[in-house]
């Protein structure tokens, strides 16, 4: 599988608390989701599945990070709404977004726009993708995400 330029993996982001980089995390994996918007019914149920299931992540010696392209402020009211126990990135600029080719047409309502296409990756700490799951449909997803991370 690809692995992340290195620009990438050390670019420093946003989150609702401090700035990190990918590479600051020191556990041997680590889930990276995009979802499209906060507050919004499919996100907070996934932000929620992925929190729920945290401390079997973190057994696994593996971190979840979720990313957007919402403001720090939207991730700070998100995080307190849900009590969640992991970093959201604010990628407003798109960088980790068009790295990661997650950003696509889509058609809402008839109105033709771009935005982000809900997208799971498994990375190893030295930025190689290791899975990935595209066109994601929230049901059950953080379960398969954490099986495929046990089968590591």
């Amino acid at each position: 599988m690809a692995q992340l330029a290195e620009t990438i993996f050390k670019t420093a982001y946003e989150t609702q608390d401090k700035t990190m980089a990918l590479s600051d995390v020191k556990t041997d994996y680590m889930v990276l989701f995009f979802y499209p918007k906060d507050n919004t019914p499919g996100c907070s149920n996934e932000v929620q599945d992925f929190n729920q299931l945290l401390e079997e992540f973190k057994a696994l010696s593996c971190a979840v990070i979720g990313a957007s392209r919402d403001s720090k402020n939207s991730h700070i009211k998100f995080v307190e709404k849900f009590d969640l126990q992991f970093p959201l990135l604010s990628d407003p600029e798109e960088t980790l977004c068009k790295a990661f080719d997650v950003i696509k047409e889509k058609n809402m309502f008839g109105k033709i726009g771009f935005g982000i296409e809900r997208s799971t990756f498994i990375l190893d700490n030295s930025g190689k993708i290791l899975q990935e799951w595209r066109k994601v449909k929230v049901p059950g997803h953080a379960e398969e995400v954490l099986a495929a991370v046990k089968a590591l």
